[in-house]
């Protein structure tokens, strides 16, 4: 069906153009869930709210959850289009789906966005650059630290900064060095509004750019070494390193977890015995026992994390229908939000 008779507008983004998705339908403010929510869907939302390109859709509450109904799921537009209304999308009832998948966007706004991550994870992590003289280029590392990266951070909507690498820790770029002894205190808006030294000709080398992760960056499950990119091997992120899940008691229910987290469609497979190659580092839970229902893989009753004698050579991986378009993110075998975090018991 068409949705008919829709305003759009988005939420609590650092910018006017950047925000959860929100659409008036029955007089009342509601959300978009991200079942099939892809750049192109955003194309059209930043077009209607006159906010340039889109440069990320985003899912799983990225701008934090909605109160309202979700109104919307599976929007399918082509991208052409001028208003959200005209795409077809599949009308819900107030509750069907959970605001923890509430759709998001990030737009271009009517300029070049002045400030972009280049070479990490994702969009939240990587090598800072700036757009300056129609040109981007980026920031040298003296003085750098936590306060500059606070301000990067917030003003591309990716959470609170985690840390401020230095060093060219996300390799070296090849662009003009804009900016020099960055010190901001912050709480600034934009790093445009941080006192530094604007250098055309820097006395900074490209090994000592600097670089940012923030927390809206870090993944929680990844598919390794699989044909496309909803199969693979299953890695969980715990403790600040990657590990693979063992394959005692790995069943279709475990595997459908994964996929849904992954915007993957239906499990089609659940493997053992590393099918995708053996992966490196800790084995986490020896056994999970999922219902198939759960969000994401933290929601299952697990044995303990550490507790058991499996090696690589029974590595867990899955093998999952897809989703009906491509991924919405730059590195779309990575699950962003939701699982097994750091720390976690």
């Amino acid at each position: 069906m068409l949705v008919s008779s829709v305003q759009v507008k988005l939420v609590n983004g650092s910018t006017p153009c950047a925000g959860r998705v929100e659409v008036l339908h029955n007089q009342e403010w509601g959300t978009v869930c991200e079942n099939g929510w892809d750049i192109n869907e955003a194309r059209v939302v930043c077009r209607e709210v006159g906010c340039g390109d889109a440069i990320v859709a985003s899912g799983g509450a990225q701008f934090g959850q909605g109160s309202g109904p979700t109104w919307i799921d599976e929007v399918n537009c082509t991208g052409t289009e001028d208003y959200l209304s005209k795409c077809p999308a599949k009308k819900l009832s107030k509750h069907s789906c959970d605001h923890s998948k509430d759709a998001g966007v990030v737009c271009s706004g009517n300029e070049v966005p002045e400030i972009r991550l280049v070479n990490g994870l994702n969009r939240c992590s990587g090598r800072v650059e700036i757009f300056h003289n129609k040109l981007w280029g980026t920031v040298c590392d003296d003085d750098w630290d936590l306060e500059d990266a606070k301000v990067v951070c917030r003003y591309l909507g990716c959470g609170a900064a985690l840390s401020a690498p230095r060093g060219a820790h996300f390799g070296a770029g090849s662009v003009p060095i804009w900016l020099d002894g960055v010190n901001c205190t912050g709480t600034e808006k934009s790093i445009s509004e941080c006192p530094a030294n604007y250098q055309v000709k820097s006395n900074c080398s490209h090994i000592k750019e600097a670089g940012v992760v923030c927390r809206g960056s870090l993944p929680r499950v990844r598919l390794m070494n699989g044909s496309d990119r909803c199969s693979g091997r299953v890695e969980v992120y715990r403790n600040e390193q990657w590990g693979t899940i063992c394959d005692d008691g790995w069943d279709l229910q475990d595997a459908q977890v994964v996929c849904g987290a992954m915007n993957c469609g239906n499990a089609l497979s659940a493997l053992g015995g590393a099918h995708y190659g053996q992966g490196s580092g800790t084995i986490w839970p020896k056994t999970l026992n999922c219902v198939g229902n759960e969000t994401f893989l933290k929601e299952c009753p697990k044995s303990p994390w550490e507790e058991h004698s499996c090696d690589h050579t029974k590595d867990a991986s899955v093998k999952c229908s897809k989703g009906r378009k491509k991924a919405k993110s730059p590195l779309p075998q990575v699950a962003e939000e939701g699982d097994e975090g750091e720390g976690e018991k």
